[in-house]
């Protein structure tokens, strides 16, 4: 276990009656703000009305940029970014799931960067002056960017699609009223509860260092909540309790708090190859996590990697602990993959969404990175990346 240093500084609003602070929040930070918001949903569940009217209430000029894409495209960002430039935006605030949040993350950098391409901060080729602040009113359970520091981008011209990190991308407040969540579809809700649960797998739980026993349980309780309460949510899409644990368990599996220090130890694996995913056929990024993980596992199970993933079977699967070990791994793996696939229907397989092998040596390639490999729980290389995409077919 290393040394690590824990901040997080993003006050959130928890519950059904905060909305009336929505005016004041925002106006802490400046009089112009740019609203960003999806395709059009929020508008749909009257989301946009209350929103309007809190910040009008408050005095403040609204500017708004719609259409986020769900792989938000650098395009949008930049638009987004040149838009904050010419009107002396103060603060951004995004209204929606993780998308909306991620694209202005990159807005907030942008507008403050030397140049006009969000893509130079992603690649590192330029660096930001600063950043505007973020204020968020979250619609979705699913990736955290409502309290984390990152945010991925989709370069679709390269089929790209690359995170951008910096601590000053954490919003400044953020508001979770998970009846917002309630109009999800099933098909997002269960898209977005494999994605917290990624979270956690791919940074900290199934990873090749020593984790502190007191942050491993408390992992395996988050991971819990959502096996419990995602069947709840998709059965009743308005039961506050489900609907709650949903949105707390996603701002808390990748906020920080989880890591023990070792958020950037090891590459993301099945996040990396799902960014692939994503960059080539722009699919739904959980759906992607939810076909890539169990055939990642079982792609890596040996008698060194059993333990961690038999561990998950008993603690949160209900796998019988008296199993032999290789027997109870992957019978941990069987569990999940009913999880995904019949308990919270997800079609189980990259053919069921038209995707074939034409590509997979390119994606295998770039999941790697520069270095040609990612080092986690075992070592994977291009050819490893490719095998385990071919089982997902």
């Amino acid at each position: 276990m290393k040394d690590f240093i824990f901040s997080n500084t993003t006050k959130v609003y928890f519950g059904k009656d905060h909305l009336q602070h929505l005016g004041e929040e925002v106006k802490q930070f400046g009089q112009k703000v740019l609203l960003v918001y999806g395709g059009g949903s929020i508008k749909r569940i009257g989301l946009y009305d209350k929103v309007m009217a809190e910040l009008n209430k408050a005095g403040l000029t609204v500017y708004e940029l719609p259409g986020v894409e769900p792989n938000p495209h650098h395009t949008t960002v930049n638009k987004g970014a040149a838009l904050c430039k010419a009107e002396g935006i103060e603060v951004i605030l995004a209204v929606g799931g993780g998308s909306t949040i991620d694209a202005s993350k990159a807005m907030a950098a942008t507008a403050k960067y030397d140049g006009d391409d969000c893509w130079d901060l992603v690649t590192g080729k330029g660096a930001s002056n600063g950043h505007l602040p973020i204020v968020t009113v979250l619609t979705l359970a699913a990736t955290g960017s409502e309290m984390d520091i990152g945010g991925v981008i989709s370069n679709v011209e390269l089929n790209e699609k690359q995170p951008l990190f910096g601590p000053n991308l954490r919003p400044n407040v953020s508001f979770l009223n998970p009846v917002n969540t309630y109009s999800v579809s099933a098909y997002q809700t269960a898209s977005g509860s494999v994605d917290i649960m990624s979270h956690i797998f791919d940074v900290a739980y199934f990873s090749n260092f020593e984790l502190m026993d007191m942050l491993l349980r408390v992992q395996e309780a988050v991971l819990s909540t959502v096996v419990k309460y995602a069947p709840i949510a998709l059965a009743k899409p308005d039961d506050y309790e489900a609907r709650a644990n949903l949105m707390w368990a996603s701002s808390w599996a990748l906020n920080g708090f989880l890591y023990d220090g070792n958020m950037f130890a090891q590459p993301a694996i099945c996040h990396n190859i799902e960014h692939e995913l994503s960059a080539f056929y722009d699919i739904t990024h959980g759906h992607g996590l939810a076909i890539v993980t169990p055939r990642w596992l079982r792609y890596i199970l040996s008698e060194k990697t059993a333990p961690r993933i038999k561990r998950f079977g008993v603690n949160i699967m209900g796998i019988d602990e008296k199993l032999p070990l290789m027997e109870g791994a992957s019978a941990a793996i069987d569990a999940l993959e009913k999880l995904f696939f019949e308990t919270l229907g997800l079609p189980s397989k990259l053919s069921d969404l038209g995707i074939d092998d034409k590509n997979f040596a390119v994606m295998a390639k770039k999941a790697c990175g520069p270095e040609g490999q990612l080092n986690g729980m075992t070592l994977l290389k291009p050819e490893d990346i490719e095998e385990i995409l071919k089982m997902c077919l």
